[in-house]
């Protein structure tokens, strides 16, 4: 049976520039979000990513029209057909921000039938605090079966206290109260980019969310929401894993169409590594020593603006040939460190114990044929791959399609030796 995999020959220092593409956190929000509208949207800088896919499908099956111009990243919405709060199973399944139609169909239809979202399997990520959140606006939610039933004859604003901070459940939440009667406050509220854009993009709308990037967001509910054009905004993940790619190859890179205060806890463990950072106006660049090792550093990953979850995999595979011994505490997800299991078949020295991983920095990764176990795992593959001596298979790369816009010709144009390939 044939395989599709990527083929890296390693230990060529990445060099040139290279331009980021539209947020995926952010996209996958927006789209459900054009729902909330009575009339067409048209979003900009969407990439071209297989979860953007699925929810073009999604938004077809509610009886959406849509069309995406994928070399223009362009997409259009009208949300006037919608003839249907149904999600399938199938197509819920397909990625973990299904979960959005949640509350874009309860602030539409006042109702929503949505099965609990699939995605990539790093550990348990309950949904409970977004379903406490609609139920504190007025809906009625029942959990059968993998199924979440909403219905609210009419959302009513009200005071939601999350119990932890989540993205997904703030988000949600804007989504549900942007069309409810009277006043939201959200406390405890997620303060990612992406939570500021989809507030954003409510605002264009003719939305009043107010406070995001706080820990307190204030939404006034509004009966109608008009169509708008909203350009999301650049990728923070794969701005960096290119700045994590150019400082594990020893490269030097500049990356075009980022913003570099969304970047400022990977810069500062850069710097700490002992790359070369510098940023101005919505560029960044990444260069580095080819004779000078790495330093061994700490790492926890934390809630924004601390260091992303996201990219903790692909700082890990840097930090595998770092001089001396760096420690890596995952905060948000247990089963992020299943990546590691590969690096050491390329030769990494690892010790996990609960929720800290311990790198001894060895002195070079040897290529191998390794497996992708989820989205971000794929990106420390990639970064794995790229530094290795000799030849690397990475298997199952569809993962990696579900977050990366055409990163195999944007890694060739740095002067990587990547292709595309089917394994017989």
């Amino acid at each position: 049976m044939a395989r599709d995999c990527m083929r890296i020959i390693g230990g060529t220092a990445l060099s040139g520039e290279v331009s980021v593409s539209g947020g995926k956190n952010t996209s996958v929000a927006a789209i459900p979000a054009t729902l909330l509208a009575d009339g067409p949207c048209v979003l900009e800088n969407i990439p071209d990513i297989d979860d953007v896919h699925a929810l073009i499908d999604i938004l077809r099956s509610l009886g959406a029209q849509v069309s995406f111009d994928a070399d223009r990243n362009v997409m259009k919405v009208d949300p006037t057909t919608v003839n249907t709060c149904v999600v399938s199973r199938e197509n819920a399944q397909r990625l973990r921000a299904s979960y959005y139609l949640m509350g874009a169909l309860l602030g539409r239809l006042g109702e929503a039938e949505v099965p609990l979202p699939g995605g990539c399997p790093i550990g348990p990520r309950p949904i409970d605090q977004h379903l406490k959140a609609f139920r504190a606006l007025g809906a009625e939610v029942d959990d059968e079966g993998g199924v979440v039933h909403m219905k609210a004859p009419e959302l009513m604003g009200s005071l939601i206290s999350f119990d932890i901070v989540t993205v997904g459940g703030t988000i949600n939440a804007i989504l549900a109260a942007a069309k409810a009667e009277g006043v939201t406050l959200i406390q405890n509220a997620a303060r990612e980019p992406h939570v500021v854009d989809v507030a954003n993009l409510i605002n264009s709308m003719g939305g009043k969310v107010r406070g995001a990037g706080t820990a307190m967001i204030r939404i006034t509910g509004q009966r109608h929401l008009r169509g708008t054009n909203y350009a999301v905004i650049p990728d923070q993940i794969e701005t960096g894993t290119m700045m994590i790619a150019a400082a594990a190859t020893h490269g030097d890179v500049t990356i075009h169409n980022c913003i570099p205060v969304h970047m400022e806890s990977l810069t500062a463990k850069l710097l700490e590594v002992g790359v070369r950072v510098s940023a101005e106006d919505d560029v960044i660049r990444v260069w580095d020593n080819p004779r000078q090792a790495h330093r061994a550093v700490k790492v926890t990953t934390q809630a924004y603006p601390g260091f992303p979850t996201d990219l903790q995999q692909p700082f890990s595979a840097l930090l595998t040939t770092a001089s001396g011994v760096s420690k890596i505490e995952e905060t948000i997800f247990e089963q992020r460190f299943r990546h590691l299991d590969e690096l050491v078949r390329m030769g990494a020295r690892v010790d996990v114990r609960d929720s800290v991983a311990s790198i001894e920095g060895v002195p070079r990764l040897i290529g191998t044929s390794v497996t992708v176990t989820d989205l971000r795992a794929g990106a420390g593959l990639l970064v794995a791959g790229l530094m290795a001596e000799g030849e690397t298979v990475i298997l199952e790369p569809h993962f990696i399609d579900r977050g990366y816009d055409h990163v195999v010709e944007k890694l060739s144009g740095l002067g990587a030796r990547i292709s595309r390939e089917v394994l017989e």
